[in-house]
């Protein structure tokens, strides 16, 4: 059982991370570095650095973490279950516990497939690694929007019969004659109980289940129940949101977009966050 879990690993979840250790509370912390500041060719108003480049500021961001007691992990956190005065995490084929959580996972716009959510758990899955059992030796679809949605690909081939591709990501592939690529847009899920059917601009797929491989989820699919706005966590002044206990900072809370209020809502949710463990009695 952790003191606190902290679900993004970019600068709101690092200063999350630094504020609950100074504070003496255990620490996890899931994710990989944050793409949006390490493709910032130039950044010129953060304090106390004139001008640095977003590589060099992630790379002092992780010395940082790397100096304190600490846990990571870069396995996807697929949900967050509101327990009785704790937090089950599930990261692919783990399960974590927390007394408290910050999501700081950033802000994302694209906009999910159709039915996605109304068959998730029913047909559409997040976790190849979790659910390619279910699905062995039968057909399933796999729509990939990152790298990491190769090497599921490659991993389901192994179990599964047949595998569709559908790559809205631009890398190289290298997979077996059980998989076939359709460079498609997927528009929608069809199904009666559970999904049957990928519609595509173009064409269509049936399978037996489906898996969307992304970098993030919708929010209310991560936390059932969590309030938001959009493609952002309603918080309050001290950055709880409507679950006690848990608690949002960064891009993910809205506008504006910067590292330096990013970094300070991190600090804020971390000590308030503090706080709450320390009056659970």
């Amino acid at each position: 059982m952790y003191d606190v879990a902290i679900i993004g690993k970019g600068p709101a979840g690092i200063s999350a991370a630094i504020n609950a250790k100074a504070r003496n509370k255990s620490v996890i912390i899931f994710g990989r570095d944050s793409k949006k500041v390490m493709l910032s060719p130039s950044i010129h108003n953060y304090p106390g650095f004139i001008e640095i480049k977003g590589p060099e500021l992630i790379e002092k961001l992780n010395n940082h973490l790397q100096t304190l007691d600490v846990h990571t992990s870069s396995k996807m956190v697929n949900m967050i279950y509101t327990m009785d005065g704790y937090f089950s995490i599930q990261a692919e084929t783990d399960m974590i516990e927390a007394k408290t959580v910050i999501l700081s996972v950033g802000v994302d716009f694209k906009k999910s497939i159709e039915n996605e959510d109304k068959f998730l758990g029913s047909g559409v899955s997040y976790c190849a690694t979790c659910d390619a059992p279910l699905y062995k030796g039968k057909v399933v679809g796999v729509v990939g929007y990152n790298k990491e949605s190769i090497e599921e690909t490659k991993f389901l081939s192994e179990v599964c019969k047949k595998v569709y591709f559908v790559p809205a990501v631009n890398e190289d592939f290298d997979f077996s004659n059980n998989v076939e690529i359709i460079k498609d847009v997927p528009l929608k899920f069809e199904g009666d109980f559970t999904a049957k059917k990928l519609l595509l601009k173009n064409s269509e797929v049936e399978a037996d289940g489906f898996f969307v491989i992304k970098d993030s989820y919708p929010l209310g699919t991560l936390v059932p129940g969590l309030e938001v706005d959009g493609a952002h966590v309603k918080v309050n002044k001290n950055m709880e949101t409507n679950i006690k206990g848990l608690y949002a900072a960064g891009d993910i809370t809205g506008k504006p977009y910067q590292i330096a209020k990013a970094v300070g809502e991190g600090q804020l949710a971390a000590l308030y966050a503090a706080d709450y463990i320390d009056n659970l009695g």
